[in-house]
């Protein structure tokens, strides 16, 4: 089963949820027990073939830390909160976190694009 902690305690996963904004960016950071990387890339390719039939779903990558790094980052692109605020809450879907090794863990966060000047555009 997978695990969830947060990546900033003043504002949890949870709560950021509730926010109505969009688009967000989800910056998932999930650091895979000893030995079970395909484990759990097996668990997210069956979580992102849900969420590609969501309405809302923009797109997904994952990535994989070089070398024999067991963390994983996907980056999820969604046109709201509300609208993955209701995919993760469809009964589908409650069963994912199951279908994770024990020892997984994960740290979702909410981003929102922003520009700097010079740097990049919103």
């Amino acid at each position: 089963m997978i695990e969830l902690a947060a990546v900033d305690e003043s504002f949890p996963y949870p709560e950021q949820l509730q926010e109505k904004t969009g688009p967000v960016v989800l910056v998932n950071t999930i650091l895979a027990p000893q030995g079970k990387v395909e484990e759990v890339l097996a668990a997210w390719s069956q979580d992102s073939e849900y969420f590609k039939r969501q309405p809302g779903f923009i797109s997904a990558q994952m990535h994989k830390g070089i070398g024999g790094s067991r963390a994983l980052m996907n980056i999820a692109v969604w046109e709201s909160t509300e609208q993955l605020r209701t995919a993760l809450a469809s009964p589908e879907f409650r069963v994912a976190a199951e279908r994770y090794p024990d020892g997984t863990v994960a740290h979702p966060h909410l981003y929102e694009r922003l520009a700097v000047e010079g740097i990049c555009v919103e």
